[in-house]
């Protein structure tokens, strides 16, 4: 709604009156002189004339980029409008390929021949998919290059909980297997293969991926193929997801697979903290460069889980993931932890930081898991500013994760862990704040500690516990640290050096 302006109050009506002009307002022709400037203003005329000019938009500009406390003169405050996705040149609605958002018809056919109309736009800046308030039942489907898929307020895209409906995929490369079961796998409720530029985002709507089925056949041991995840995209590149919810996967609930360049911002991911056996948040999986950001996780196991192959097939297949940047999370995993590297680490982990994340009510804060015959790395992992809240150990680095594909492993591919720092740990009601457990094969160097408090559920002797590790602390850390570590002050002086990084004081009975 454009506000009129009167003529009396308009800025140009008065530079009128200066310059001598009529008023709109009456249509004379005469003009009003004070008499004492009439020969300054004909001389001058052009010189106010042009201040006017100026005065007028520079007050206007002003007012365009006003916060809305400011006073505005020519127009009304306008609300806060919600961000928009990326634009595309042409926008469907689901209803235009006949969906039906009634919770019970079945929309995959409209799903795919929406994926077909915007694949043949990619030349003029692809489609846009608009799914509106509803439920949209709909078996997996794929998405397509230069797309946006757009969930409505109130829209919620269902997956149907008959498995007849998955299709079977091929091992993931980098596994040789299923991951639950040797052989084929479901694939994911929305997927995508060697795509590049897409956009999945909303104003907050939901996949939902009624995983309440799954898990109960999973327990009961009745699937004979491993369950899919509720959004896969694999070998692609130039990836948004952002602003919508993700709820009850069957499996791991968001998983880019070799992907590059992707971007998740302001999920919510949501699956029972209990039963809901592997029901990972986001897994970035040889993924590179890489943001997660600005997300809430409550959820059946890991919160975030990076990855990058299993065993003799992850080294084999020698994708890294590598780049990522994770921060502003709120986290709870009552199963597993909040934010997790490997077990599945065979193509390497390096270059992660996690910031700015509040983990709380859950097993365990932050941990690296490996095991003997996973080969790879993880190296340069920075920690900072992490608050743990209720949980039972904090940080954790586990080198006995002794689960394989199979019997073709190489025991004595033994990974690599250097390089990782905590940086401003901070939180109350931690049972083990620090447990850190190298082994002689596999030992872990250059770990360092600075700027840690962490208020404990009850005083016990093992509470900061290590194993074969060596690394520093650096200025005061509550707890007490280990003695394997070497001591420094705040300016980085050292005080004193360990004689002991293969001491052994790890305690699992708390």
């Amino acid at each position: 709604m454009v506000e009129t302006v009167t003529p009396t109050s308009s800025p140009s009506y008065w530079c009128r009156r200066w310059w001598g002009q009529p008023s709109p307002s009456n249509g004379h022709h005469h003009r009003r002189w004070i008499p004492s400037a009439a020969a300054f203003l004909s001389t001058h005329k052009a010189l106010l004339a042009t201040f006017c000019v100026a005065f007028f938009f520079t007050v206007f500009y002003w007012q365009r980029d006003a916060a809305p406390s400011r006073l505005l003169i020519f127009r009304r405050a306008l609300p806060p409008q919600r961000q928009l996705p990326k634009l595309r040149p042409v926008a469907f609605n689901l209803t235009d390929f006949g969906g039906v958002g009634d919770g019970v018809t079945l929309n995959t056919a409209a799903f795919e021949k929406a994926m077909i109309a915007i694949s043949k736009l990619g030349r003029k800046g692809g489609g846009q998919l608009n799914v509106p308030p509803g439920n949209w039942l709909t078996a997996p489907f794929n998405l397509t290059s230069h797309m946006t898929l757009f969930l409505a307020e109130g829209a919620v895209i269902l997956g149907i909980d008959d498995e007849k409906y998955w299709p079977l995929m091929p091992p993931l490369p980098s596994y040789g297997y299923g991951r639950e079961h040797p052989g084929p796998r479901y694939g994911s409720l929305i997927h995508g293969q060697n795509l590049k530029d897409v956009v999945i985002t909303g104003h907050n709507g939901t996949i939902n991926g009624q995983g309440q089925a799954w898990w109960k056949k999973y327990r009961r041991k009745l699937l004979n193929h491993t369950r899919g995840p509720l959004v896969q995209i694999m070998w692609s590149s130039d990836i948004v997801i952002s602003n919508i919810t993700l709820r009850d996967s069957p499996f791991w609930t968001l998983h880019p697979y070799d992907c590059k360049n992707v971007t998740v911002k302001g999920l919510t991911i949501l699956a029972p903290i209990s039963e809901a056996p592997n029901t990972d948040g986001i897994d970035p999986d040889s993924c590179e460069d890489m943001v997660i950001e600005d997300c809430y996780i409550s959820v059946g196991d890991d919160g975030v889980a990076i990855k990058s192959g299993w065993d003799q097939y992850g080294i084999a297949y020698g994708r890294p993931s590598m780049n990522i940047l994770i921060r502003n999370l709120v986290v709870r995993s009552m199963v597993s932890a909040g934010i997790s590297i490997g077990s599945e680490m065979s193509g390497g982990v390096s270059n992660v930081t996690v910031e700015n994340v509040h983990i709380w009510n859950s097993r365990r804060a932050v941990r690296i898991k490996t095991a003997p015959g996973r080969g790879g790395y993880v190296r340069h992992i920075t920690y900072k500013n992490l608050t743990f809240d209720n949980v039972r150990v904090g940080i954790v680095i586990k080198t006995d994760y002794n689960e394989h594909p199979d019997k073709g492993f190489d025991p004595k591919a033994a990974p690599i862990l250097e390089d990782i720092s905590y940086t401003s740990i901070h939180g109350e009601g931690v049972r083990v704040p620090v447990r850190i457990h190298g082994n002689e094969e596999i030992p872990i160097r250059n770990v360092s500690f600075q700027d840690m408090s962490v208020g404990l559920t009850y005083k016990k002797k093992h509470i900061f516990q290590c194993a074969f590790v060596e690394g520093r602390v650096i200025g005061t850390v509550f707890p007490a640290p280990c003695e394997n570590l070497d001591l420094y002050d705040e300016r980085g002086r050292l005080v004193r050096r360990s004689v002991s990084q293969n001491v052994s004081d790890i305690d699992y009975d708390f």
